[in-house]
C-alpha cells in the first residue's frame, strides 16, 4: 500500500513538473498569430494542425484568426499575422502575391497538386466549361460561388468572359456552396459550383472538374506557407517547423472529414497529431 502511495506521489510530482516546464516554455516564447481563410475547409484543417504542433510540441501560445484571403495577405505583410498556411499560387492568390511579394516570405510548401475550377457532380453530362451554354436551362443559368472577391471568384468571372457564358455567378460562402451542392446531390439535379481540391466534398461525393481548354483557372497549384519577414527572428524554431510542414491529400482529407462530421477543428487537429507521432517528428526534425 505504501509502495502504491509512493508511486502515485512520484507520478503526480512528475506530472506537476512536466506541467511546470510546459508552462515555463510557453511563458518564455512569443505568442504567434496564424491566419486562415474563413470558410475554406483545407485552410481550417491545415492551420489548426500546425497550431496544435506549435502548441503541444514546441510550447508556443498560438492565436488563430479567420480572415478573408485579401486580409490574410495584408495581415502577413503588416505583421498583424506571423504566418498563414493558405497561399495558393500561382493562380488563385497570384494578384495578392504580386502586390505584396516584397513584404512577405514564402517559407515552405505544405500541399502540392491543389486545383481550382468549376465542379459538377459526376452524374452531370457536361464535360467542359465550353459546353455550359448548351445546358443553360438545366443549370438555370447559374454558377454557385463562394465569397465575393475570392481568387476563384475572380477567375470565374474571367472564365465567363473567355467562354462567353450566358451565366450568372452567384456569390455566397464556402459553407453555403456545399449546402447547395448537397441539396442538388440529394435530388440528383444539375449544379455547377466554384470549387477546389483539397476539399472534403471530394471524399463525400463523386465530383469532377469541368475541362478548361483555355486554361483560365490555370494548371494544378501549390499551397505555400507565407510568413512575415520578422518571424525568423521572432521565433526561429517555429519558422523551422513551418518550413518543414507538408502533408498529403489523404492526411488533410482525414482532418477535413472529421471536422465536417461534427468535430471541432481543435479536437480534430489534436486527435490527428496524437495519432501520427512519427509524421509530426518528421516535421520537427
Amino acid at each position: 500500500m505504501r509502495t502504491l502511495k509512493n508511486l502515485l506521489g512520484k507520478s503526480l510530482a512528475t506530472a506537476a513538473l512536466a506541467f511546470g516546464l510546459s508552462s515555463a516554455m510557453a511563458a518564455d516564447k512569443p505568442t504567434l498569430t496564424l491566419g486562415y481563410v474563413n470558410g475554406w475547409a483545407d485552410s481550417v484543417a491545415t492551420t489548426h494542425v500546425a497550431a496544435e504542433v506549435l502548441q503541444s510540441q514546441l510550447g508556443y501560445n498560438v492565436k488563430l484568426k479567420p480572415v478573408e484571403a485579401a486580409i490574410m495577405w495584408q495581415g502577413v505583410a503588416r505583421g498583424d499575422l506571423d504566418a498563414a498556411l493558405s497561399a495558393w499560387l500561382p493562380a488563385t492568390h497570384g494578384d495578392y502575391y504580386d502586390k505584396l511579394k516584397d513584404k512577405v516570405n514564402l517559407i515552405g510548401t505544405n500541399y502540392t497538386g491543389a486545383k481550382i475550377g468549376l465542379i459538377v457532380p459526376d452524374y452531370v453530362d457536361v464535360q467542359s466549361i465550353a459546353d455550359l451554354n448548351q445546358h443553360k436551362k438545366a443549370f438555370q443559368g447559374q454558377i454557385t460561388g463562394i465569397d465575393a472577391g475570392a481568387g476563384i471568384m475572380i477567375r470565374t468571372e474571367e472564365a465567363i468572359k473567355a467562354y462567353d457564358l450566358d451565366f450568372n455567378l452567384m456569390a455566397s460562402s464556402g459553407p453555403a456552396m456545399t449546402i447547395a451542392l448537397a441539396r442538388a446531390e440529394k435530388q440528383q439535379k444539375p449544379i455547377v459550383v466554384t470549387g477546389w481540391i483539397p476539399h472534403w466534398m471530394f471524399a463525400k461525393w463523386d465530383l469532377r472538374f469541368l475541362e478548361d481548354p483555355q486554361q483560365v483557372f490555370g494548371e494544378a497549384e501549390t499551397v505555400y506557407t507565407v510568413a512575415n519577414p520578422g518571424l525568423e527572428t521572432k521565433a526561429a524554431e517555429a519558422a523551422g517547423f513551418l518550413k518543414n510542414f507538408a502533408w498529403t491529400d489523404k492526411e488533410i482529407g482525414a482532418v477535413m472529414l472529421a471536422i465536417d462530421n461534427g468535430e471541432t477543428p481543435k479536437k480534430a487537429a489534436s486527435a490527428w497529431v496524437a495519432e501520427n507521432p512519427e509524421r509530426v517528428a518528421e516535421w520537427l526534425n
